[in-house]
């Protein structure tokens, strides 16, 4: 049974273009499904997560990533008897609005979309889930619920003041997405559950990397208490058997502590509905400060072992320059892009305009097509007789 400030699927589903309930699922159920058999959910297997795909068949991508923040979601969210479907939507659609090649990626369409009104990934899922995604026919885009439109856009609180994305904006006007207000407890599980995911994989990629080692971590607590229990039970152990079961158990720790604090933060908050949740003056999914301290050491640590190491930042600046590339002689030779892209380039009129359909078009690349493109217009030495 459902707590009683657990978000409830809608007798008459709470969506843009009202649709009947369907006999089998529920309505966060179908959001689910929605997302999981879209475009967009299938190209982050070539989405730069830290390390570049080519790299390695085993460091995270985008949608590996996805897959293991819904997994804790359902976790806590099950413990404290929530809706893990509108859970694991808002988890897996948490990502789908990430360009190629990671932050650099984004740090590039945004400075390349600077004059046209920027570049956020966030925003940008809204638009992916509400229009640029079109399977039906009836209208574009999936026609998810309100809640789990809600939870992907607000993962981060509530949004206010003057610089919320345009994209948000419109959307709003027409579907209330709230935006004021905290989104619901299942939402805000879903944005914890992607901290204890990538703090916990990347370290896993930074020591299969070689970029991270068992003694730039052993100032943080949890983590020297996880390798010392592991020693403990076993003194003879593989190196990849020894990693794995430090970090399995600090995964559990981070997700107990979730569990524990937030069951803590509702009785404290006398909180008895999903209103109150929304109402809320601070979100109530949360780790205790302790653990709090220890993940934002842990960020500390990633960040100067792994996501500033010159390698990593070498491929960073190169994927800076070749998005970078893309759109300026994209923006110069329309011809050159897809029939379908070209079209809608054609009937924008103004360079704003234009420039926002090369960026969608863009941003929605994988890794590997995007390099191929980039082999393919600037490589002297490549040939491709469909270009002309």
């Amino acid at each position: 049974m459902l707590a009683s400030y657990a978000s409830k699927p809608q007798n008459l589903e709470n969506r843009l273009h009202p649709e009947n309930p369907s006999k089998n699922r529920t309505s966060f159920q179908r959001d689910r499904d929605r997302i999981i058999h879209s475009l967009s959910f299938r190209r982050l297997e070539y989405k730069t997560q830290v390390f570049v795909n080519y790299e390695s068949d085993h460091f995270r991508t985008r949608l590996t990533h996805s897959l293991e923040v819904a997994q804790i979601a359902r976790t806590i969210t099950r413990k404290l008897n929530l809706d893990q479907d509108l859970a694991e939507a808002c988890a897996l659609a948490h990502d789908i609005g990430h360009p190629p090649f990671g932050h650099s990626g984004e740090n590039a369409l945004n400075d390349l979309m600077q004059k046209y009104g920027g570049f956020d990934h966030n925003a940008q899922a809204l638009k992916i889930l509400t229009k640029l995604e079109a399977p039906y026919a009836a209208y574009d885009g999936l026609n998810l619920t309100k809640e789990t439109l809600a939870g992907i856009i607000k993962h981060n609180g509530p949004l206010t003041g003057f610089n919320i994305p345009k994209i948000i904006t419109e959307y709003n006007n027409s579907h209330d997405l709230e935006l004021k207000k905290y989104p619901s407890l299942e939402a805000q599980i879903a944005a914890i559950s992607d901290d204890i995911a990538y703090n916990n994989h990347d370290i896993d990629d930074g020591i299969r990397a070689k970029l991270l080692h068992e003694k730039d971590l052993s100032h943080i607590k949890i983590i020297a208490e996880s390798f010392a229990e592991v020693d403990k039970i076993y003194p003879i152990l593989a190196p990849y058997k020894r990693v794995y079961e430090a970090r399995r158990r600090v995964y559990s720790k981070m997700v107990d502590d979730v569990i524990l604090t937030t069951e803590e933060n509702i009785k404290n908050a006398k909180i008895e509905s999903l209103a109150d949740i929304k109402n809320a003056k601070k979100a109530l999914c949360s780790f205790s400060k302790e653990m709090a301290l220890e993940v934002l050491e842990l960020k500390k640590t990633l960040r100067e072992k792994v996501y500033t190491h010159p390698d990593v930042s070498l491929m960073n600046r190169k994927a800076y320059r070749l998005i970078s590339e893309l759109f300026q002689f994209f923006l110069e030779n329309h011809d050159c892009i897809p029939e379908e892209i070209s079209l809608k380039f054609q009937q924008k009129k103004h360079k704003k305009e234009r420039a926002r359909v090369l960026c969608d078009y863009i941003s929605g690349m994988t890794d590997r097509y995007a390099l191929e493109q980039h082999r393919k217009f600037f490589d002297l030495y490549s040939y491709d007789k469909s270009f002309k």
